[in-house]
C-alpha cells in the first residue's frame, strides 16, 4: 500500500504553537480593538468568522521547519512528550533518536522531577511519580533486566541523580539506568568487593556526561570509601575516613527499652526497610567538597566529607530510647531530618535542620497536626526523598495497620499535599520509598 507523506501541523500540538509565536520571527503587530459595548453583535461575528478563516490559511505545517529548529522545539516539550514523539510520524521517530536532538535536550536548564517508586515485589510494574504533570507513569522496564522472557534477579533502586538511577542486585552488582529510555549499563566491581566489611551507604553524583557512584563502609570508628568515575570507566583507589575534629563519639552503651508494641528494642539496631538499606544524601560545597550523609544503626547521622577524609557523626533529633521514625533528605543544598514521633496521644511529623556552630538540631517546619494525627497508633515508618533546590520532598508513610500514604511537601511554599493512590490495572500499587530524577532523554549511563 503506497502510503502518504504525512504532514504535521501545528494544531496537532498547540503547546508547539504558543512555543512559535513567542519566537523573534514573529513580527506581527497585534491590531487594536475597541472596546467591546462599541462593537455590534454582527461586526463581532464577522470578526471571529475572519480569524477563524485566517488561522486556516495560516496553518504551519511542522515539515516545513528545517530539522534545528524542529529539535529545538521538540527538546522544549514537556518529558512525557518522549513517549509520544515516534507515533506522531517517521521524521519525529527519527528525531527522538538523533544526536543533536539529544544535544538541544541537555539545553534545558532543568526539568520537573519525577519519582521512581519503589515497593516489597520487585515485579510489579514500574512505576513513577510525574511532579510536573502530577499524575502516576507505568514505565516499560528496561530490557536490561529481562532475559528470554524470564526477570533476572531481582535489582532495587539504592541512589540517583541527574537523569540516572542507580540499581543493585542481591549479589551486589551495581547497574546504572535511565528510566525513561531504558538504557542500563553494569557497572564493574571494585577489587575486593564483597569482602566481610558491612556496606553502609552508597551514594551518586552526576555532571553533565559523567557521573561518580560512591560507596561508604567498614566498621566505625574506622570507616572507607571507594569512588566510581564514569568519565575514567574506573573505581579509584580507597581511601580512609578519620573522625573530624570536635566530632564526639555517642554513648557506646547499648539501651533496652519496650517499644510501644511491647517488644524489647537495642537502640544501636535501628532496622531500615531493604528498599532504603544504603540510602544516603550527598551534598556539593566549593571547591569540589563532597559530603554523603547516611543514618548510623543507633539513629545517628554520619557526615563523610568525601574532600578532607573525615567523617562527623551526629547525634539524632531526638533520643534513641524515644520511639520514633527517621529519615534524611537534601533540600536546597542542605540536609534536613525529618522525624515521626507520638506523645501525648498524638503524632507529628516535624523537620529539623542540624546547627553546626551549636552542634544540635534546630525544629524548622512541621506537618499539619490534622494530617499527623492520622498516623496515632499506625506503628508507621517514613522514607522520604527530596528532589534538589525545588524545595518539594516525597514522604512515603507505610504502616503494617493501613495502606501506604504519600505526602508532598514543599518547605518553599509550607504546603503539604497527600498524592492519590496509585491504580495500575485495577490494582492498587504499595510503595515503600522513592528516588528522584529528572526525566532527561538525553542522559547517559
Amino acid at each position: 500500500m503506497l502510503l502518504q507523506k504525512e504532514r504535521t501541523h501545528l494544531s496537532f500540538f498547540p503547546s508547539l504553537a504558543f512555543f512559535l509565536s513567542l519566537s523573534p520571527t514573529n513580527t506581527e503587530t497585534p491590531k487594536q480593538f475597541k472596546p467591546l459595548h462599541k462593537i455590534s453583535y454582527l461586526n463581532m461575528t464577522n470578526s471571529v468568522m475572519a480569524n477563524t478563516r485566517k488561522r486556516k490559511s495560516q496553518a504551519f505545517p511542522l515539515d516545513d521547519l528545517n530539522q534545528d529548529l524542529l529539535e529545538k522545539v521538540l527538546s522544549r516539550l514537556p518529558a512525557s512528550s518522549f513517549f509520544r514523539l515516534r507515533a506522531v510520524c517517521r521524521r519525529w521517530n527519527s528525531t527522538a533518536a538523533s544526536a543533536t536532538f539529544r544535544l538541544a535536550c541537555s539545553e534545558v536548564p532543568s526539568r520537573d522531577p519525577w519519582f521512581l517508586m519503589s515497593g516489597q515485589d520487585p515485579d510489579r510494574p514500574t512505576t513513577v511519580y510525574d511532579s510536573g504533570e502530577r499524575i502516576w507513569r507505568v514505565l516499560d522496564r528496561p530490557t536490561f533486566f529481562r532475559q528470554d522472557g524470564l526477570s533476572k534477579p531481582p535489582a532495587i533502586p539504592v541512589a540517583s541523580s541527574g537523569g540516572l538511577v542507580c540499581f543493585r542486585t542481591p549479589p551486589g552488582q551495581l547497574i546504572v539506568c535511565n528510566p525513561v529510555t531504558g538504557a542500563c549499563r553494569e557497572i564493574p566491581r571494585p577489587d575486593g568487593y564483597g569482602s566481610i566489611e558491612p556496606l553502609h551507604a552508597i551514594a551518586m553524583s552526576s555532571s553533565g556526561d559523567a557521573y561518580r557512584i560512591v560507596l561508604v563502609f567498614g566498621e566505625l570508628p574506622e570507616l572507607k570509601f571507594r569512588v566510581f568515575d564514569s568519565s575514567k570507566n574506573r573505581w579509584e583507589d580507597e581511601a580512609a575516613l578519620r573522625r573530624a575534629i570536635g566530632s564526639a563519639s555517642p554513648e557506646s552503651d547499648t539501651v533496652y527499652f519496650l517499644s510501644k508494641a511491647g517488644d524489647v528494642v537495642a537502640s544501636d539496631m535501628m532496622q531500615r526497610s531493604p528498599t532504603k538499606q544504603y540510602s544516603s544524601v550527598l551534598t556539593a560545597g566549593g571547591g569540589g567538597q563532597e559530603v554523603v550523609h547516611f543514618l548510623g544503626r543507633s539513629g545517628t547521622v554520619l557526615a563523610c566529607d568525601l574532600s578532607l577524609g573525615t567523617f562527623d557523626e551526629r547525634p539524632g533529633p531526638l533520643p534513641a530510647f524515644f520511639e520514633h521514625s527517621i529519615d534524611v533528605v537534601e533540600c536546597g543544598g542542605e540536609v534536613l531530618a525529618f522525624v515521626l514521633s507520638e506523645m501525648l496521644e498524638t503524632a507529628s511529623l516535624r523537620v529539623w535542620r542540624f546547627s553546626e556552630g551549636a552542634r544540635s538540631w534546630q525544629h524548622v517546619a512541621a506537618m499539619p497536626p490534622s494530617m499527623s494525627h492520622e498516623f496515632y497508633g499506625r506503628k508507621a515508618d517514613i522514607n522520604c526523598v527530596g528532589c534538589g533546590g525545588g524545595g518539594s520532598i516525597l514522604i512515603c508513610v507505610n504502616s503494617p495497620e493501613s495502606s501506604s500514604r504519600y505526602v508532598m511537601c514543599n518547605l518553599l511554599e509550607e504546603e503539604w499535599v497527600e498524592l492519590p493512590k496509585c491504580v495500575v490495572n485495577g490494582r492498587t500499587e504499595e510503595f515503600v520509598s522513592a528516588f528522584s530524577f529528572e526525566p532527561r532523554v538525553e542522559a547517559s549511563a
